[in-house]
């Protein structure tokens, strides 16, 4: 799984939240940031090389989307996590105990579908 920089975290929850792809342009003008296209691009060419973002190439300017969801990327990082752990059951019972009520509440409801 590719780690990601702080720009490259702050891109990719931009294309989560966006419903359509977006521009380089488009990217830098959301981030709300003094950036330069060029490193916009430079981030979106990182992000497509890591497999995270597709580019458009049908279109000029190129855009870009996100190939999975922020929840199938996150699902993707605790199954690396759980693959490195020495005692999955361990790191599961840790995991659990640490969560507030509700959301262990939400995991039993979903444990028993």
């Amino acid at each position: 799984m590719a780690t990601l920089g702080g720009l490259e975290r702050s891109v990719m929850s931009l294309l989560w939240d966006s419903t359509e792809p977006l521009s380089a342009n488009d990217v830098r003008d959301r981030l709300g940031e003094d950036l330069a296209v060029t490193t916009v691009l430079t981030v979106l060419s990182r992000l497509e090389r890591k497999e995270m973002v597709r580019r458009e190439r049908s279109t000029r300017p190129h855009r870009y989307s996100a190939v999975a969801s922020r929840e199938e990327h996150t699902v993707e990082m605790l199954n690396e996590v759980l693959g490195t752990a020495g005692d999955r059951e361990a790191v599961l019972a840790r995991f659990i105990g640490s969560i507030p009520d509700s959301e262990a509440a939400t995991l039993r409801r979903l444990l028993q579908k």
